[in-house]
């Protein structure tokens, strides 16, 4: 998965680089009527970009960030109860040996 990610991302290197080139015309942006911009066509190509990245980047920091809470907050659940006891004999939580659950009768097998 590591080189597939390197090999996208070098694609995309290379093919905003390819634009770039080609693209120099000037472009202009009009923003609902109240303000323009103008710039080369190649800026507002990368500023997009570098928009896309830092909004992709802020959206995985903040699903990383409720991932690690989640996972803290079991962690600590888990000790909690293994410090109380609370817990099946043996260790285990009911329902979770092989063949156990809904289905699975121990007469029936």
């Amino acid at each position: 998965m590591h080189i597939v990610r390197w090999i996208v991302g070098a694609t995309v290197f290379i093919a905003l680089l390819f634009l770039s080139l080609q693209n120099s015309d000037p472009a202009e942006l009009k923003f609902f009527n109240i303000a323009s911009f103008r710039a080369p066509l190649v800026v507002v190509v990368f500023v997009t970009f570098a928009v896309g990245v830092a909004l992709g980047l802020l959206v995985g920091s903040l699903r990383a960030a409720r991932l690690s809470r989640q996972v803290s907050r079991l962690r600590r659940e888990q000790r909690s109860a293994r410090e109380t006891g609370s817990g099946a004999p043996g260790g285990a939580a009911p329902g979770t040996s092989p063949a156990s659950g809904p289905g699975y009768d121990r007469d029936g097998l």
